[in-house]
């Protein structure tokens, strides 16, 4: 199967598969396009909406305590609903079974040590740092009605529920990482395990990803 982009300047453009030379060039990606993640994949019917909370959220493994890891994306959706993605390329050994309980280490200890506070914290000084309202970004990028006070207390909610999503984003999903990321997802409730697979194409000085 061929990829084609009709170019007004170039004509139709035939587009090859290209690896992510670097992982922080995958992660700037989701970055400044979370829609990306976003669809009807975690939730059948119902779109999803991203909100980029912080980017290398550290996770501490006791409370009061300092980072012991850190995910390299938070993201929260419409519903409060924490997303902790975590970016590898094809070419990453740890893209099987040790980043699944990678994921696992982040997920226990983040339903039990992110005070949604400290959370909420954070959002506003990215959006401080960047010139943006906080209110603002909640309502355009999640199309939220209502306040803010809204989404945060779905997040703190959510968090003490253990209802959260670990998204696994690679450019090429291993056939193991697959059946994994399946067998959790069916037996684990009301966490999501899910695996976003996002190609990247080039030629003739453009770019595409597809999910």
């Amino acid at each position: 199967m061929g990829v084609f982009v009709l170019s007004d300047a170039q004509g139709l453009v035939a587009l090859t598969p290209s690896e992510f030379v670097r992982e922080d060039d995958f992660q700037q990606l989701l970055e400044k396009y979370p829609a990306l993640l976003s669809g009807n994949q975690a939730d059948a019917g119902k779109s999803r909406r991203s909100l980029l909370i912080k980017r290398e959220k550290s996770i501490p493994a006791e409370g009061g305590g300092s980072g012991r890891w850190s995910v390299n994306h938070l993201f929260v959706d419409q519903d409060g609903t924490p997303t902790l993605v975590e970016v590898k390329r094809q070419s990453d050994t740890r893209l099987r079974r040790e980043v699944v309980g990678q994921m696992l280490d982040y997920a226990a200890n983040a339903v039990v040590y992110w005070p949604v506070e400290q959370l909420r914290a954070e959002f506003e000084q990215s959006c401080a740092a960047n010139g943006t309202n906080p209110e603002e970004e909640i309502r355009d990028r999640l199309a939220l009605e209502g306040d803010a006070e809204l989404l945060w207390q779905r997040v703190k909610t959510n968090l003490q529920a253990g209802r959260i999503r670990m998204l696994f984003v690679a450019d090429r999903i291993p056939t193991e990482l697959r059946r994994i990321v399946e067998f959790l997802n069916e037996q684990m409730d009301p966490a999501e395990v899910l695996a976003l697979e996002l190609r990247q194409f080039q030629g003739e000085g453009l770019r595409r990803s597809f999910r």
